[in-house]
């Protein structure tokens, strides 16, 4: 696994603060909103990352910061699983990077070149920086993946798709191993902008931005945007055990459907979000009472937490006050199109120790989001099922199973 976000430059920084409680929100630094007039004044950026540490600078320069994420995730990610991507090995490895953005940064910066200076001075490396599926190719060319290779975009549930469609891929035999997962560089100012407008910004906590993002907490007031990525080896278990991979969890399941609602709010009843739990549990051939813990979608706004409280009741039944849930947005803010496979990386982590990460900010509980959602503590967790919930704007409803892996 490999991930860059606000937390840290990779998965052991991330774990560490994760457990710490720690929050990556801070004061926006790479623009200053009030120069727009926008009232946001935080977010959850990549602090200290310098891609030429690990990127060649000539090529660094011509990538859009989404994709240089990517890369160096996925370059961690590689070198932890010690799959060796050379010879005929290239032709079976996939590579599916998702996202919700793309490059925009870029296409906003040549806008104002094109409008300011004409079209001459517009770069050449334009639509291969901002083309959403920039960083899949750009992971494929640098690492040797020579199976498939593309972008998906669903929103927030985007790179958890892209897990579950890898998922799906190895199970056919179309590849033995995919490299997966998503990236998202968005503090721009449109975006924020647009979000603020659309009222689902956090808008109250602009002088204490490590307590805006408070999900289930009665006194939430909206999501924190974030950036980074995350990424993920998975592999057909006949391939890792030949080489001799170190297997972190088994990804058991994978379940999608769409609400068929409304563009950005959610379905009142959870009708999507439930389907896709339960077909994620059914894929895995596991029962509701298998699930020992869950990684919540989570966002921090009045809809969503209150709606995904109703869902997890409607999926576990009288388990649900019993089964521990936390949302680590609560720390690293909304990765929008990486959210899925970062909260993914968390989840393999919590397989693999035993413990789960704690919500932060919950502070006053919410009489509609009335279950255990691990406040301020991480705690010690029982061997089982594992899920992790992403949903997106346009009723996208995804659902990953996760469990330890015996061999």
């Amino acid at each position: 696994m490999g991930t860059v976000n606000p937390l840290g430059l990779n998965v052991e920084q991330t774990w560490k603060a994760l457990m710490a409680g720690k929050s990556g929100i801070a004061r926006i630094q790479s623009f200053n909103p009030a120069e727009t007039g926008i009232q946001t004044r935080i977010a959850g950026e990549v602090k200290g990352f310098n891609p030429e540490d690990r990127i060649d600078r000539k090529e660094a320069r011509r990538l859009d910061r989404f994709s240089q994420f990517a890369l160096v995730a996925a370059m961690e990610a590689v070198a932890q699983s010690g799959l060796k991507l050379e010879g005929d090995t290239r032709n079976d490895v996939g590579a599916i990077i998702a996202g919700s953005g793309g490059g925009i940064a870029t296409l906003i910066q040549q806008a104002y070149t094109l409008k300011e200076r004409g079209a001459g001075r517009i770069s050449p490396f334009t639509v291969p920086a901002f083309m959403p599926n920039a960083a899949a190719g750009i992971v494929s060319i640098r690492l040797g993946c020579w199976g498939p290779s593309f972008s998906i975009t669903s929103a927030c549930a985007s790179s958890a798709d892209a897990l579950g469609v890898a998922l799906d891929m190895i199970r056919s035999g179309r590849a033995k191993a995919v490299v997966a997962g998503g990236s998202e560089a968005s503090i721009v100012p449109i975006c924020v902008a647009s979000f603020e407008q659309a009222q689902a910004l956090s808008s109250h906590f602009n002088d204490a931005p490590e307590k805006a993002s408070r999900p289930f907490d009665r006194n939430r007031d909206g999501f924190v945007l974030s950036e980074g990525a995350a990424v993920l080896i998975l592999e057909d278990e006949a391939f890792a055990q030949a080489r001799g991979a170190r297997v972190l969890a088994e990804l058991a399941g994978y379940g999608a459907a769409s609400d068929g609602y409304h563009i950005t709010a959610p379905e009142p009843e959870g009708r999507g979000a439930t389907k896709a739990m339960l077909n994620a549990l059914r894929d895995a051939g596991a029962a509701s009472t298998d699930v020992t813990y869950i990684n919540a979608h989570g966002t921090s706004t009045p809809l969503n937490d209150k709606v995904e409280t109703l869902v997890l009741k409607k999926v576990l039944g009288e388990a649900a006050l019993r089964v521990p849930v936390s949302s680590t947005k609560s720390m690293t803010g909304h990765l929008a199109g990486a959210a899925g496979a970062l909260e993914a990386v968390v989840c393999v982590k919590a397989v693999e120790t035993g413990w789960a990460p704690p919500t932060i900010n919950y502070d006053t509980p919410d009489p509609e989001c009335d279950l255990d959602y691990i406040p301020w503590q991480a705690r010690q967790i029982a061997a089982g099922v594992v899920l992790s919930n992403s949903f997106g704007f346009g009723g996208h409803n995804s659902c990953l199973a996760f469990r330890g892996y015996s061999g």
